[in-house]
């Protein structure tokens, strides 16, 4: 009995303990994804290409439609 409550105690720590690492990195990586007011079109262009979010081809023609 007593080895099964030990148990069900540890496994909601760690439980805790993993939801708050989650929570914590998912906060952050929200605000990541926000782009600042401050950057220009082409600037979150090439950010995207330089990141390997889009490719040459991609960027090379929404490039083009920028201009």
């Amino acid at each position: 009995m007593m080895l099964l409550v030990l148990f069900f105690l540890v496994v909601f720590w760690i439980g805790m303990i993993s939801f708050a690492i989650w929570l914590v990195r998912s906060l952050f990586t929200y605000r990541q994804r926000i782009p600042d007011s401050e950057q220009n079109v082409s600037e979150i262009l090439d950010i995207r290409y330089a990141r390997g979010e889009i490719t040459r081809e991609q960027y090379e023609l929404m490039k083009t439609d920028l201009e």
